[in-house]
């Protein structure tokens, strides 16, 4: 899509760094240069206002990536994109059944209930949770990759949605400042909430989540 709108050599183009590093890979291919911009915490997609403060006169494009079933704010940024002149791209998540996305909200809404001392998810309009992503904020010590260690311990399936956000990759290091970005990379744990899981699989997931709560601030 970059190439087919001219995008290339000599332009920059304007993507998140929080997440899979084939955007930054594709906008490398079509010649251009990618350029990193922090993200909003509730969402984990591009913020507007860091996307403006990333615009310069050579930016050519937005590569909008929606994130874990939550859309991008999408006006505000196609609005930003017609002052400045600049093609907005989106790259959208693989999208499922109605059914699917319906038991994937009733686990979400179940597990907003129950999951105490860990940072749970903003619902946001449309929600459609490919991933139910909570935050497991430090103090100094690796604290969310201690609690996945001890949610696994028990049994439940847990991941780390981000583990290295692309500015701090070998081939795309820059020095750029995305506190929401680290901060994210840091914090972030998916949990499960499959279709497939059973009442008993919840409870399960909650047990563990909840027994843990020693090894978190205590400011929730």
């Amino acid at each position: 899509m970059l190439r087919a709108a001219g995008v290339g050599l000599g332009d920059e183009v304007v993507v998140p760094a929080f997440g899979n590093v084939e955007v930054a890979e594709a906008v490398a291919m079509a010649g251009a240069m990618p350029v990193f911009a922090d993200i909003d915490p509730a969402t984990y997609c591009l913020d507007a206002v860091a996307v403006e403060a990333a615009v310069t006169p050579r930016t050519a494009a937005v590569v909008v990536v929606h994130r874990f079933g939550r859309l991008a704010d999408l006006a505000r940024l196609h609005t930003l994109g017609a002052r400045h002149g600049l093609l907005v791209l989106e790259q959208g998540e693989s999208e499922a059944p109605y059914d699917e996305i319906a038991q994937r909200r009733e686990r979400a809404g179940y597990l907003h209930a129950k999951l105490r001392g860990v940072r749970t998810p903003d619902d946001g309009d449309g929600h459609t949770y490919q991933q139910y992503v909570v935050r497991v904020p430090g103090n100094g010590r690796p604290d969310r990759d201690a609690f996945a260690r001890a949610v696994r311990a028990k049994g439940v399936e847990c991941r780390v949605p981000v583990k290295t956000p692309v500015h701090r990759l070998p081939e795309f290091r820059r020095c750029v400042s995305l506190p929401e970005t680290e901060r994210a990379a840091d914090e972030t744990l998916a949990l499960p909430v499959d279709a497939t899981l059973t009442k008993r699989d919840m409870q399960r997931i909650v047990s563990a989540c909840n027994a843990l709560g020693g090894l978190l601030q205590p400011a929730f």
